[in-house]
């Protein structure tokens, strides 16, 4: 039988140097040792595996096996005392450990030393970020697409579920959404902090809204059904007959969410307007009132009112 070819085992060429065998042998004996590989033919593989690194391994034994003996001197030399079952001396055994461990090699002689990774678990980074939320919004709830911090220094798209009633200020903790853990650790925290835009139309007191309420002046003095913004859509406002400019009037539970069940109230406060640019009708109309209002007034005096 051929002798067998250790360069051919491990895969590298017969001009490779200490660290390309260690590497190889480190390769071919996580694949073929029977403890992780159950093929049939795993434990012969690793056997000649070990078998060759061993030789090739060491100098000495590389070099009597790159050139033999001629055939009369081998015939004349003193024979070796049988292989133990197992080629790998004690330094063997530690390189074949690395191979399990995949330690670094930590010298230029290409043999390996026992340093291990670390593998306690490490939790991965936090992350803050602000957004800036309607009013409406935030009252209601909606859902948000946040770009984030993502893995590798990049950044990712983030559908973000913002609960209805938060609160100006609030944060929001989103548990995992930060960097991965290291060595099975768990993953960061993404913290949302929520800050409220300013509303044109509602001005915010705790959980109450104030708003202004424009009425002509024909509205205030008999009273009307007048439409009224709402968070939560528009609403009909019954404004009693006269009503004077500055007066509020209140809708109660149409204020901001709070807690489970509850709401603020609304507050509208009456403005009184005229028209700019009123009509010739209009103007007959006005004058009609301004005459019989100063009407009213001069009877007043005379009855001593």
């Amino acid at each position: 039988m051929a002798p067998a070819d250790h360069y051919a085992t491990l895969g590298v060429p017969r001009d490779a140097d200490a660290a390309t065998i260690t590497r190889a042998f480190r390769k071919l004996a996580r694949q073929s040792h029977p403890d992780l590989n159950r093929d049939a033919g795993a434990d012969a593989r690793f056997k000649a595996v070990a078998e060759a690194y061993a030789v090739l391994k060491h100098p000495d034994k590389r070099a009597a096996y790159d050139h033999p003996e001629p055939p009369p001197l081998r015939a004349k030399a003193r024979p070796h005392p049988p292989q133990p079952p197992n080629p790998l001396d004690d330094n063997d055994l530690a390189d074949l450990l690395a191979a399990f461990t995949r330690t670094t090699p930590t010298g230029g002689s290409g043999r390996a030393g026992p340093k291990r990774r670390p593998t306690t678990p490490e939790p991965g980074a936090s992350h803050q970020h602000t957004v800036h939320l309607p009013l409406r919004d935030a009252h209601l709830g909606t859902t948000l697409h946040v770009e984030v911090p993502g893995a590798h220094g990049g950044q990712r798209t983030l559908a973000v579920t913002i609960p209805p009633g938060t609160a100006n200020g609030q944060t929001l903790r989103l548990r995992g959404q930060g960097d991965p853990g290291r060595h099975g650790g768990p993953a960061g925290d993404l913290y949302l902090h929520v800050v409220w835009q300013s509303d044109p139309v509602f001005a915010v007191d705790g959980h109450d809204l104030h708003m202004d309420l424009t009425l002509w002046p024909w509205q205030a003095v008999l009273g009307a059904d007048v439409e009224v913004p709402t968070l939560d859509g528009p609403v009909l406002l019954a404004v009693p007959a006269g009503t004077r400019a500055g007066r509020k009037l209140r809708l109660r539970g149409r204020g901001l969410a709070h807690g489970a069940d509850g709401r603020g109230d609304l507050y509208a406060q009456a403005r009184i307007d005229v028209p700019a640019s009123p009509s010739a009708s209009e103007l007959a109309l006005y004058r009609s009132l301004a005459e019989a209002a100063s009407a009213s007034a001069a009877a007043g005096v005379r009855a001593g009112i």
